[in-house]
């Protein structure tokens, strides 16, 4: 949007064909990604033991957080760039750039964090910090 911006022409439809075709993914994406988990939810209900449920569950809650990891800064993103007017520069780099870095930054962390051995690490990696600070 940077570059279009430079034009000396009206990009009114160009920000509306923009918009549109990206909420239109959007939109698209996330009504298939909801029926996947309403059908996953379904099967999860069916299950014989809590344990495995819980563990499922789990598992999803994951792949929701990855997903809006990556959703929510390409949302931002992209309405910042096209109604930001008023908006500095320099934020439109950094928001440029937390799109780019912020997902693929936590989407391991996201998936790490329900492994035992790393959860367990962490916390006594954050205990051992705490205690060195008081």
């Amino acid at each position: 949007m940077a570059v279009v911006m430079l034009s000396c022409e009206d990009i009114s439809i160009s920000n509306i064909y923009g918009v549109t075709i990206g909420f239109l993914v959007l939109i698209i994406d996330s009504t298939f990604i909801g029926l996947s988990y309403v059908l996953i939810f379904r099967a999860v209900m069916s299950l014989s033991t809590t344990e495995a449920r819980l563990k499922t569950f789990s598992t999803c809650t994951s792949h929701i957080c990855a997903i809006l990891i990556f959703y929510i800064p390409i949302v931002v993103s992209s309405l910042i760039h096209r109604f930001g007017r008023n908006v500095a520069p320099a934020a439109h780099i950094l928001l440029a750039n937390f799109y780019l870095i912020f997902p693929p930054v936590l989407n391991p962390i996201v998936y790490a964090v329900r492994t035992k051995e790393i959860r367990r690490r962490l916390a006594k990696m954050l205990l051992w910090c705490r205690g060195g600070l008081e």
